[in-house]
C-alpha cells in the first residue's frame, strides 16, 4: 500500500476486470440505483447484467457483505443499512474496511464509491486512510513501479449531478493531507525526530508560500515557554514552537490550531514500562494532523486568519531531564509542579495556545493531541473526546465528526468541580491528577484551559485524539478531515461549506452581522 498513487476521478473510463480490478462499494439501497450503463464498462465482458444483479439481490450487509462477481477481479461491497445517531451516516469505518479486505490486487485498480452527495467528503476520505505512504518493508523500497488506484464516486438521490473539477481537487487535497499526517505518525523517531519534523513544516509551508517562524532551544527558555523547553530539553534534537500562518484579506477572525508534536515519549523520567511504551511514537498525532488540515485547508480558500501552531518536543531521559518535584514556569506565567513527566502533553500545549492568544490574538483556539490513555476508555477507539467552553462548538464538532467520518464526542466541561485535582502547595498547580478515576481525560483538558483562563473570552475547543490516531499497527490520518469539516465555512469551497456543522452568513441579518462580525461565518 506505500508505493499507491491515490487519484480522484470523474470518470475512471472503462477496463475490463483482468486488466484493472475493480471494487464497487456502496450502501445497498445506493447499489439498487445505479443504472448497468454506469459500471457495465468497469465488468464486461466478465460479468453480464444478469450476474450483477444476481450479485445485488444476494447481498446481505450484517453490518457489511461482499460478493465476487469475477473471481479475484471484481468485487461488490455492501456498506451498513443502518447506523446508530452516533456514527456518520456514510459508514466511512466500514468503507475503509471493505476497501482493505475486498480491493483486488494489481497495479492499476478501480474503486467506484457509490453514494449520496453529502457522503462524498467522508467516504473519500475513508479510502485515503487505507492506502497508508510510510514503509520500510524491503520488498517495496525495491519496486520501481508505483501502483496506481483511481477512485470514481457516483452520486445517487437528489443531487446525482457529477462531480466537477473543483470539487475533484479538494477531494485529492483532503486525501493528501490525510496521508500526509498518517505518514508522520508512521514514521519512527529515528527518522521523525523534532527536526525532522521542523522540515516537513517547512516543506508545507514552502508549497503554500508561507514563511514559518520557528522558535528553538535556548530561545524557548529566554522567550518563557517553560513548559515545550522543559519538556524537550534533555533530548539529542532540540524542541521547538513552530508557527505557519495564512492571512488572506478581508479576514474578520483570527483561527489557531495548536498541535501537540511529542515525536517520542518516553514517559521521561516517569518512564513507561516495556509494553506501553511501543507505538509513542503515536505522540506527535495532534500536530500531524494539523499540518495535513492547513495543507488541505489553505489550498481551498480559507477566509480568515488561520495559524497552525506546532509544539515539538521529545519527552526523553537523560541528564538534563526534568525530575518529579522541578517547578517550571509556563508561558502563561504560571507555574508548575512537575509530578508526573509522562504528563507532558498539556505543559507543550498550555505554552501553544497562551502564543495563540497573547501574540496571534486568535478568536478560535483548537487544540489536537494525543493526551490521555484515558481518552480510549472515555470514548473509545473510533471517536475523539471533545471539551471546549461553549456549548454550540461541542455541538459542532460533533457534527463534524458525523459529516468527516472522524467522530467526535463529548467530555465534562466542569472546571469548578475538577480543577481541584491539580492542587499544589507549592506551585499554581501541579501537571497530573491526584485521583486518576475522576474524569481524567476532562482534567488533562482542564489544565490546558487554565492557562487561557476558564474566564477567556473567546472559544476554545479540545480534541483528545489518543485512541483513533491509529488502528492496530497503522496510523489513520485522524482529524484531518475533522478540522477540514468543522471550519468548512470558512472555505471558499461549497463541499466544505456542505459538510460544515456551523451557521452560514447567508441566514443572519444584515444587523446581525454588523453586530457580530467576527463571528458570522463560524459561530
Amino acid at each position: 500500500m506505500a508505493d499507491v498513487v491515490l487519484e480522484f476521478k470523474a470518470s475512471a473510463g472503462d477496463s475490463e476486470p483482468q486488466s484493472r480490478p475493480v471494487l464497487i462499494i456502496g450502501q445497498q439501497s445506493s447499489l439498487q440505483k445505479v443504472g448497468w450503463s454506469q459500471v457495465k464498462g468497469k465488468l464486461q465482458p466478465a460479468v453480464s447484467k444478469e450476474v450483477w444483479q444476481a450479485a445485488l439481490s444476494a447481498l446481505n450487509p450484517n453490518p457489511t457483505d461482499s460478493c465476487p462477481l469475477y473471481l479475484n477481479h471484481a468485487v461488490v461491497a455492501a456498506l451498513p443499512s443502518r447506523v446508530s445517531r452516533h456514527n456518520s451516516q456514510s459508514s466511512a469505518h466500514f468503507v475503509s474496511r471493505l476497501v482493505r479486505s475486498c480491493l483486488p490486487g494489481g497495479n492499476n485498480r478501480c474503486i467506484v464509491m457509490v453514494c449520496e452527495r453529502s457522503d462524498v467528503f467522508a467516504c473519500s476520505c475513508a479510502i485515503a486512510r487505507t492506502f497508508p505512504i510510510f514503509s520500510r518493508r524491503s520488498t517495496s523500497l525495491r519496486r520501481a513501479e508505483k501502483k496506481h488506484v483511481t477512485v470514481e464516486i457516483v452520486i445517487v438521490g437528489q443531487e446525482s449531478s457529477s462531480l466537477g473539477v473543483a470539487e475533484l481537487k479538494c477531494l485529492s487535497d483532503a486525501a493528501h493531507g490525510v496521508r500526509l499526517a498518517a505518514r508522520i505518525v508512521d514514521t519512527p523517531c529515528n527518522e521523525m525526530n523534532t527536526d525532522h519534523f521542523v522540515d516537513e513544516i517547512k516543506a508545507v509551508g514552502t508549497d503554500l508560500g508561507i514563511t514559518p517562524v520557528i522558535i528553538r532551544g535556548e530561545e524557548l527558555k529566554k522567550r518563557g515557554f517553560g513548559g515545550i523547553y522543559g519538556v524537550g530539553k534533555a533530548a539529542e534534537h532540540p524542541p521547538a514552537l513552530v508557527v505557519l500562518s495564512h492571512k488572506p484579506d478581508g479576514a474578520t477572525q483570527t483561527i489557531a490550531w495548536v498541535g501537540k508534536g511529542i515525536v517520542y515519549d518516553t514517559g521521561g523520567l516517569s518512564i513507561k514500562g516495556k509494553t506501553s511504551m511501543p507505538g509513542m511514537k503515536r505522540d506527535c498525532g495532534g500536530a500531524a494532523a494539523i499540518l495535513g488540515a492547513f495543507s488541505a485547508t489553505v489550498k481551498q480558500g480559507f477566509k480568515d486568519n488561520l495559524h497552525a501552531v506546532f509544539c515539538l518536543a521529545e519527552n526523553a531521559v537523560g541528564p538534563t531531564a526534568t525530575r518529579p518535584d522541578d517547578i517550571h514556569t509556563l508561558y502563561s506565567g504560571k507555574t508548575v509542579e512537575i509530578n508526573n513527566t509522562d504528563a507532558e502533553g498539556r505543559l507543550v500545549l498550555a505554552d501553544g495556545v497562551v502564543y495563540a492568544s497573547k501574540d496571534l490574538s486568535a478568536d478560535i483556539i483548537l487544540d489536537m493531541a494525543t493526551l490521555t490513555g484515558a481518552q480510549g476508555v472515555s470514548t473509545g477507539k473510533y471517536h475523539a473526546a471533545v471539551m471546549t467552553n461553549n456549548e454550540q462548538w461541542e455541538v459542532a464538532c460533533v457534527r463534524a465528526g458525523r459529516s468527516s467520518g472522524d467522530l467526535a464526542h463529548p467530555l465534562v466541561y466542569c472546571p469548578e468541580l475538577h480543577f481541584s485535582e491539580f492542587n499544589s502547595a507549592l506551585a499554581d498547580m501541579k501537571n497530573s491528577v491526584a485521583d486518576r478515576e475522576n474524569a481524567q481525560s476532562s482534567c488533562a483538558g482542564l489544565f490546558i484551559g487554565s492557562h487561557l483562563g476558564f474566564d477567556w473570552p473567546g472559544v476554545w475547543v479540545h480534541v483528545d485524539m489518543a485512541s483513533p490516531v491509529h488502528a492496530g499497527e497503522r496510523a489513520t490520518g485522524f482529524g484531518v478531515a475533522l478540522l477540514m469539516a468543522l471550519f468548512g465555512q470558512a472555505s471558499d469551497h461549497p463541499m466544505l461549506n456542505q459538510v460544515s456543522p456551523l451557521g452560514e452568513a447567508a441566514n443572519m441579518s444584515g444587523d446581525q452581522m454588523e453586530r457580530d462580525c467576527k463571528r458570522r461565518r463560524l459561530v
